[in-house]
């Protein structure tokens, strides 16, 4: 029970880099409206919408280069160092969003800071995966869901009710809090089976009390060829089991962020005065947070009971019909006129089942198995491809959203993320496998048979 504590403690300090990635992704849903304000904004002029889009989606350009170059040094020098790498860049990201007094400065910090959880998340995914012992690794898996949301809501409570300036302190304390926790942990053993050191690896199991696994990890060393990267790289997209796992990687994050998650966290005031909301914004997302965090738990409860496979095909449902229902109330009440005064709390009962049906799958899964498909000598490249996939499609998404709703209305954007999530639902019946209880070794062959 040691070691089984162990990882959980370990896992909990990673958990505070969560929490930050929470933090940072919604950060500009409440400082946008800051912005809007001369007297609220760090700047002495205004922007225009152009300008404030850039802020929030610039978050995605700095995370994409990030992944690539950890995925080589992870390898290299090892998890644990890339993560205080990823805190130090996000101390860097929030101390120039902090001090901001001009327009270069907000783009910078941004783009740092998508950088510096661009590292993060992958490391962190990785890192708990490689750790974790196989009865508790989907639980310590989706618990990271679950930390990304209460920083969402850590940020919902924050954001609307103090200041700028206060909103980015915030920021740069979790982040320290991030740095210091990671200098704390130990190394993950398959680095060590990467660099065949014997001393560390034993080390490592110790901690974690896993010695009763040091032989299976010594019966797939073959899979640890080298810390060659172009080696990797090629066994990323030559074996079998890895391309069929970048695919399914790849294609579910894409699902993920096309389902209009990040375009809602982004731009979250702005969507409830559309809708014409009987709640005010800021406490609509605070409700919204706690759904979050119970769908979050849900997931966490039935992921080892029911399995992946099955919280993923609920939550990509629930996801399409209230994306579809909530464009056909935009759709009644911009397009058909039709008064909708007396359920204007329709659009929060709408989009709070959302969240549960989200948060309780499609938000958590992709990273479980991210975590547990693809062979441990190219996790960190294959993560890396997944994840930024999801980025880019993150960003045209949510830049695509503003252009859709100035031109089109919003119904047209909300039904498309229908239709993505039904896409998902579809994908997932089809081609991703069932991971529970199985170890990444069965995972493996499985992802390896015809």
């Amino acid at each position: 029970m040691t070691g089984i504590r162990n990882q959980i403690i370990i896992s909990a300090c990673m958990y505070t880099g969560q929490l930050l990635l929470g933090y940072t992704i919604a950060w500009t849903g409440p400082i946008i409206t800051k912005l809007r304000d001369s007297e609220q904004s760090p700047l002495p002029y205004l922007l225009s919408e152009t300008e404030l889009s850039l802020i929030a989606s610039l978050l995605y350009v700095g995370a994409v280069p990030g992944p690539y170059m950890i995925g080589w040094l992870s390898n290299i020098k090892g998890r644990k160092p890339c993560l205080i790498l990823g805190g130090v860049v996000s101390i860097l990201a929030y101390t120039l969003l902090a001090t901001a007094n001009n327009l270069a400065m907000l783009y910078s910090g941004r783009i740092f800071a998508g950088f510096g959880i661009g590292i993060i998340v992958l490391v962190n995914v990785v890192y708990i995966g490689e750790i974790a012992s196989t009865p508790i690794r989907g639980v310590l898996l989706t618990v990271v869901g679950i930390c990304t949301t209460l920083g969402t809501i850590l940020l919902f409570s924050v954001g609307p009710f103090f200041s700028y300036h206060v909103s980015a302190y915030a920021g740069l304390s979790l982040a320290v809090i991030f740095t210091l926790s990671s200098l704390m942990i130990p190394e993950s053993p398959i680095f060590y089976i990467l660099r065949d050191d014997e001393n560390g690896l034993v080390k490592s199991l110790e901690i974690l009390g896993r010695l009763d696994d040091k032989q299976k990890l010594y019966d797939v060393k073959s899979e640890f060829k080298s810390v060659d990267t172009k080696t990797d790289w090629i066994e990323l997209f030559t074996l079998k089991t890895n391309r069929r796992a970048l695919v399914i990687g790849v294609t579910i994050n894409i699902f993920q962020q096309s389902s209009g998650v990040m375009a809602f966290l982004f731009f979250s005031g702005d969507i409830f005065e559309m809708a014409g909301s009987s709640v005010n914004s800021n406490i609509a997302m605070i409700i919204i947070g706690g759904f979050q965090l119970f769908g979050s738990l849900l997931a966490s409860v039935f992921i080892e009971k029911q399995g992946r496979k099955t919280l993923l095909l609920i939550s990509t449902v629930v996801c399409s019909i209230t994306m579809l229902s909530l464009g056909l109330y935009f759709y009644f009440d911009h397009v058909q006129r039709l008064r909708m005064e007396e359920v204007a709390w329709l659009p929060l009962v709408i989009l709070i089942l959302f969240f549960i049906g989200y948060d309780s799958g499609l938000a958590i899964i992709p990273n479980v198995l991210i975590g547990e498909m693809f062979t441990s000598n190219v996790r960190s490249k294959g993560s890396a491809v997944a994840l930024t996939s999801a980025w880019i499609a993150g960003f045209l998404v949510s830049t695509a959203f503003g252009i859709v709703v100035e031109n089109f209305d919003a119904h047209p954007a909300f039904w498309f993320f229908s239709c993505s999530s039904a896409s998902a639902f579809l994908f997932t019946v089809f081609f991703i496998p069932e991971t529970k209880g199985k170890t990444l070794l069965e995972i493996q062959k499985y992802m390896n048979k015809s």
